[in-house]
């Protein structure tokens, strides 16, 4: 009997040895074991995208009688208009149909006391508890513009929280300042920066006449008394434009709302599969 070759024998070893080599390496690059796996989850939910529209913002929930406190300082006691009655707030609640109770100190804001009253943090630990108001507006103030705003946000919260305390079952909307002079001071617009951010803060819907330019150039005049006794409060016709703003802006929270129904997959038609066996033609 011949013996193979030693020689040869080890080529042929080799060569094995690499074709297996191969073949565990192509098997590899198409299994991908390192690669993470898709759970059920993540195949159902489907590729993630920085697109996603955001969820839309919350809105208020109110009965459908509910029982309103507009808070603030002169712009909602009624400063300059001809008759309190004829202040936003008065106006805000008849627009609405709403029972509305207004407290407004002329000269009030967070860090400054009022010509009438303390500042607002202690006014507010002096409501009425029995009032319970379903919806709470709180305006203001450009008072407090010529103050060290370096204290506002912590007398911001402490206010917010003796009103939250006082009635917890409330809604609170926070209407930030309007100028009152054109263009804005620069203290206001950043009472109106830091109001916002503590708003949202805190999950409650900010309305901003400074940002969203309830007062320009072209109306200053009609809106704003600039005599002597109107002292750059709103005239009659601002107030009223003043309580339909403030209406139309609670109405768009408290809308319900329009979610559009997802369009219906149609799923492709199944193949089909004739119930009768044909028989292959003959060749």
């Amino acid at each position: 009997m011949t013996l193979a070759h030693p020689k040869r024998h080890v080529a042929v070893v080799f060569a094995a040895a690499g074709f297996l080599l191969l073949g565990i390496i192509l098997v590899l690059g198409l299994w991908r074991p390192w690669a993470p796996l898709e759970t059920p989850a993540a195949v159902a939910a489907g590729p993630t995208s920085n697109d996603v529209a955001p969820a839309p913002p919350s809105q208020l929930s109110l009965p459908d009688d509910p029982s309103v406190l507009v808070f603030g300082d002169s712009w909602t006691y009624g400063s300059a208009a001809t008759e309190r009655a004829l202040g936003y707030a008065y106006r805000f609640g008849a627009l609405e149909g709403w029972r509305t109770t207004v407290d407004g100190i002329r000269g009030s804001g967070y860090l400054k006391p009022g010509v009438d009253g303390p500042d607002f943090g202690e006014r507010m630990a002096a409501l009425d508890p029995r009032l319970a108001p379903d919806l709470i507006v709180v305006q203001g103030s450009i008072n407090d513009r010529h103050q060290d705003l370096s204290r506002y946000d912590a007398a911001v919260d402490a206010a917010w929280d003796t009103l939250e305390g006082m009635y917890p079952d409330a809604a609170v909307v926070v209407l930030g300042p309007a100028p009152q002079v054109l263009p804005v001071e620069a203290p206001t617009a950043e009472i109106d920066e830091r109001l916002a951010r503590l708003a949202a803060e805190r999950g409650w819907p900010y309305i901003s006449p400074v940002q969203e330019e309830w007062i320009t150039e072209d109306d200053y005049a009609r809106l704003i008394d600039t005599s002597k006794l109107g002292a750059n409060h709103p005239s009659d016709a601002g107030h009223a434009y003043l309580a339909e703003r403030l209406a139309a802006a609670v109405d768009a929270m408290t809308a319900p709302l329009q979610v559009e129904a997802a369009e219906p997959q149609v799923e492709p038609a199944a193949p089909v599969v004739s119930d009768v066996y044909e028989a292959p033609s003959a060749r």
